[in-house]
């Protein structure tokens, strides 16, 4: 009796132990495909099974085996896999048309009533026979939710957009272009299965609209109709699917950049160099029962490596040798366990059977490239929803902790407040923590503070410009805003007048913005590298009018696809992004071309916006925005902000550019030169007097001193300037004491000044007493004077200890703000 206890308790602690060891996964999941009773299916079969253990994919495979009691009598494969027969639809039992995809769901409904796995179970996955696994498919994972199951891309289903969704669906708008790999909520497949098969039959038999330019199907012969069943049955039930065009690749394509498929299909012939597979070249092939024969062998890895310096091409390439290697590796463990007899030793064999193969395609994992769902694949009836005059908007700039970007920021701020542009601004200042200790300039402006991502915190590449999309994403992600419409400006603008969305015709999915022309990426390869919608990439950028729901969408794309481009070394090239140092300087602004593609978020594109100083203007064109990132000239006199890069005018007193010239020395040789001259001088003296402004407003003192300002004036300053933002955004306005970033310089200033005093008094009573004292009486008085201004000193110094000792106090707090 004692025995049956302690085993019935060992029993129940290794029960625990397993389920408390984190192997199994959270959730109950099965996996199903679709084959019938045919040697074409067989092969695909133990491709794809093979494929199945080797990605480690969690939970039971079953293959849903459709066969005619004929069929069956002589099928040879029962055993290839965990098997669920379903009847044959080949031929329709009412109609006698012959149509074998109809089987997959028909297998489907005939295993959701009879099996009962399909009892226990939360999600299923569910794919085609020519598909190999690389890497688990986990729903929860990928992004699935109830009611909202993923799917992969298929674009070519042009009916959703046609007259054939109004003809077969109530809810053509929910239309999803989708297939090959499904993974969805068992709730929501029990309500999809059975409208899935009823739609299927209506497409099908719906003859009429076969032809290619309504169901895309290259042979017009309705055989894609199960496709159009799901899509169809799914809108009627109210699936709105996650769509992912990164999870599954078909041979012969080319992932994106950071994209790490997890799905093969070869539904496509491939091929690498001379040679080639298709699977329709094997519709009859029994070599899953034809012992030692395998697939046509490929070029083995290391010759392709050799032979394809191209790494972006060869890493496609790659792609192809794992596909038909795996099919291969799985015939050759199914003829083993045949009991074929040993196949003779051959190279391609070794390296099936290697250490190294089973490295090189060992379970792939996701990658946050890989999960990157495209989200506006539904066409929503058109709205005109374009601004309206009452509309709220705040307007966005970013930055660096550095003197270039702090007197670009004065000249921004002075002209937003003479532009009339409505709304406030808000500063996005990217700063490490060591910039901030030593960063004089958190007075300049509304400021939000933004961690530094110039130094990317991965890679380590040093990029700047990436701080654009980052911040504004932390902005986003941290800033509550009441503001509709959302103008996103470059440091290096001077505003002209406002630039509202009313005005330029912005929309909920409709951004304004200016043209970009040398943006060539957008009409080659680049565009098609990294966007999914290369047809919807706008050279634009400098001046951005957004909606805050499209700004929300797509600011992380924004940042994802600059990072992309950014480490897309390959496409450096001035012939393919226009970039004259071929630096991938410009990946940030690719980086926002591309992201706002993949949203198809279509442009309104005005010239009328910016232009930069040294161009010719349009003739009555009253431009809202100078953007002077060029150097431009007028006679003998330039600016090139380059130039200025390292030079602190804004923290010395009086500092300022060079003066342009008087607008009466402006090129008259024509109207043309006229204008552009004028508009250039514009630029340079509203650049100068805004740091004029500011110099007065830190209480510079004398215009002939040049140095930092007197900190007590400052502070007053600084108060007026705290109290005159307070009312624009509570969140982020400074209002931070600076003083202690000008201590070392008044401290040792103001005690120069103290000494000199001292000794001017000194001498002039030296002078009273007169020559004629006698020598004594001279030097007692000495002695009597350095007596008191040792005191002085001392008193001194503990003021100063004072001063010290406050400014730490104002430090720290400020720490504790920007944490």
């Amino acid at each position: 009796m004692m025995a049956g206890v302690l085993a019935v308790l060992v029993v129940v602690v290794l029960c625990l132990i397993n389920v408390g060891s984190g192997r199994e996964a959270p959730y109950r999941i099965h996996t199903l495909f679709s084959v019938e009773c045919n040697n074409y299916f067989d092969w695909q079969t133990v491709g794809l099974v093979h494929s199945f253990r080797k990605a480690g994919q969690p939970g039971p495979i079953t293959r849903l085996l459709s066969c005619t009691d004929e069929e069956k009598k002589k099928y040879r494969g029962m055993n290839l896999a965990p098997t669920f027969e379903v009847p044959s639809m080949s031929r329709h039992p009412r109609t006698g048309d012959w149509y074998p995809a109809i089987n997959k769901p028909a297998g489907v409904v005939h295993w959701l009533k009879h099996s009962k796995d399909a009892q226990n179970v939360d999600w299923v996955v569910i794919l085609d026979a020519d598909m190999i696994i690389r890497g688990p498919i986990l729903p929860w994972k990928i992004g699935a939710e109830k009611g909202r199951p993923v799917a992969a891309y298929y674009g070519y289903l042009v009916g959703c957009d046609n007259i054939l969704a109004k003809l077969h669906t109530k809810r053509p708008e929910l239309c999803d272009k989708v297939g090959g790999l499904l993974a969805m909520h068992i709730d929501d497949l029990r309500a999809l299965a059975p409208m899935w098969l009823s739609k299927t039959e209506e497409v099908r038999e719906d003859t009429a609209h076969w032809a290619t330019n309504i169901t895309g199907d290259i042979y017009g012969k309705g055989w894609i109709s199960e496709m159009y069943g799901y899509s169809f049955g799914a809108a009627e039930v109210g699936l709105r699917h996650k769509i992912n065009d990164n999870l599954m690749i078909y041979p012969g394509y080319i992932s994106r950049e950071g994209v790490e498929p997890i799905l093969m299909h070869y539904g496509l012939p491939f091929s690498v160099g001379n040679w080639s597979f298709s699977k329709l070249e094997h519709h009859e092939d029994g070599i899953v029962y034809d012992c030692g024969r395998l697939f046509p062998e490929p070029p083995f890895p290391r010759e392709l490596r050799a032979m394809e310096p191209d790494q972006y091409k060869l890493k496609g390439l790659l792609l192809n040798l794992e596909c038909i290697n795996t099919l291969n590796q799985g015939l050759l463990l199914q003829h083993a366990a045949f009991g074929c007899p040993k196949p003779k030793w051959s190279k391609y064999l070794s390296f099936l059977k290697s250490k190294n193969f089973n490295e090189m395609t060992g379970p792939k994992g996701l990658t946050p490239q890989s999960l990157q769902i495209m989200e506006t694949q539904h066409e929503e009836p058109v709205v005109d929803e374009t601004a309206k005059p009452d509309t709220k908007i705040h307007t966005l700039f970013s930055t660096e902790c550095t003197p270039y970007f702090d007197w670009q920021t004065v000249g921004l701020m002075h002209s937003f407040k003479l532009s009339g542009q409505p709304g406030n601004i808000t500063r996005l200042l990217s700063c490490t923590e060591e910039d901030l200790k030593r960063y004089k300039g958190h007075d300049l402006a509304p400021t939000h503070y933004v961690p530094s991502m110039s130094r990317h915190p991965l890679t380590g590449d040093w990029y700047p410009a990436i701080n654009k999309p980052a911040a504004v994403l932390h902005w986003l992600n941290h800033v509550q805003t009441d503001a509709e419409y959302i103008v996103i400006l470059d440091a290096d603008m001077i505003m002209r007048g406002p630039i509202t969305p009313w005005e330029f015709k912005a929309a909920r999915g409709r951004p304004v913005s200016t043209p970009y022309d040398y943006l060539i990426g957008c009409d080659n390869e680049l565009a098609k590298l990294h966007t999914s919608h290369p047809e919807a990439c706008d050279k634009v950028g400098g001046v951005i009018v957004m909606h805050i729901d499209d700004l929300r969408k797509f600011a992380l794309l924004w940042l994802h696809k600059t990072e992309e481009v950014r480490a897309d070394i390959a496409h450096y090239g001035k012939n393919i992004t226009g970039d004259i140092y071929e630096s991938g300087w410009i990946s940030e602004m690719y980086g926002y071309s591309f992201g706002a593609a993949e949203l198809k978020l279509h442009h309104v594109i005005s010239h009328e916006i910016l232009i930069y100083p040294g161009y010719p203007p349009q003739p009555g064109v009253n431009y809202r925005v100078f953007h002077y990132g060029l150097e431009f000239k007028v006679g003998n006199w330039s600016f090139d902000k380059a130039n200025w890069r390292t030079i602190d005018v804004v923290n010395n007193c009086w500092a300022k550019f060079p003066d342009p010239p008087d607008p009466s020395e402006a090129d008259q040789t024509s109207v043309d030169t006229l204008q552009r001259d004028l508009l250039s001088i514009e630029c340079g003296k509203t650049l100068n007097e805004a740091l004029m402004l500011h110099h007065e407003r830190r209480k510079c003192g004398d215009p002939n001193y040049l140095g930092p300002p007197d900190p007590e004036t400052v502070n007053e300053d600084e108060e007026s300037v705290s109290r005159k933002f307070d009312q624009v955004d509570v969140i982020n306005d400074v209002t931070s004491n600076t003083s202690s970033s000008v201590v070392d310089f008044t401290a040792e200033s103001n005690q120069t000044f103290l000494d000199f005093r001292f000794w001017m008094v000194f001498l002039w009573g030296s002078s009273v007493l007169g020559v004629g004292l006698v020598m004594m009486a001279i030097l007692r008085g000495r002695k009597g004077q350095k007596k008191r201004g040792k005191g002085l000193k001392n008193r001194r110094r503990s003021s100063h200890a004072g001063f010290w000792d406050t400014n730490e106090q104002d430090r720290t707090a400020h720490s504790a703000d920007i944490a």
